[in-house]
């Protein structure tokens, strides 16, 4: 008899393990969306605040004015509501995410429901790295290539410092001719 009531408590213990394990899984994977989607909805919202700066901007301000004065009590009151996060500086970089992918978007890239929004797939962080790139064709190349390998903010670096674009560019000139 004990040999069977060991068995029972093995064989409950060993589902508790399994049921356990199953709810782990599903946790860690809901933590991974619940990321992700916080840091998409927060690239979207970086870009929407990128536009707005901008079309105030464009309101009639003087450039340098605006810079000085407006993002300056803007960048105070966001901190004041919402913390760090909003200085002059990263006012700034939204500005410059909106100038940068406003421009240069193809027809791809252009989100169905919202026909002026680009669809973004990568981290705040990886756009910030991004948008140092000056030519448009190099940027979308690192865009690319980071989105559908799932690469880190380190390995997009790692491949942008060893120019992987520069040398698959003289590969491709090499192997065709041009």
């Amino acid at each position: 008899m004990k040999e069977k009531k060991t068995d029972i408590v093995q064989d409950e213990n060993g589902r508790v393990n399994v049921l356990a394990s199953r709810i782990e899984v599903l946790i860690t994977e809901a933590r991974t969306k619940v990321v992700s989607f916080v840091n998409t909805a927060m690239v979207y919202t970086y870009y929407e605040i990128g536009r707005m700066i901008v079309e105030d901007e464009q309101g009639g301000e003087e450039r340098a004015e605006y810079g000085e004065k407006t993002l300056q009590k803007v960048s105070e009151r966001l901190t004041d509501k919402f913390g760090k996060g909003f200085s002059v500086d990263n006012l700034q970089n939204m500005r410059n995410f909106y100038l940068c992918y406003s421009k240069y978007e193809t027809l791809s890239r252009i989100s169905s429901e919202e026909h002026s929004t680009p669809q973004f797939t990568l981290s705040w962080s990886h756009y910030l790295k991004l948008m140092r790139i000056s030519d448009p064709a190099e940027r979308s190349f690192y865009e690319i290539e980071a989105t559908k390998n799932h690469w880190s903010l380190r390995e997009l670096e790692r491949q942008f410092d060893s120019s992987l674009y520069e040398r698959l560019a003289l590969s491709w000139c090499f192997i065709t001719g041009y």
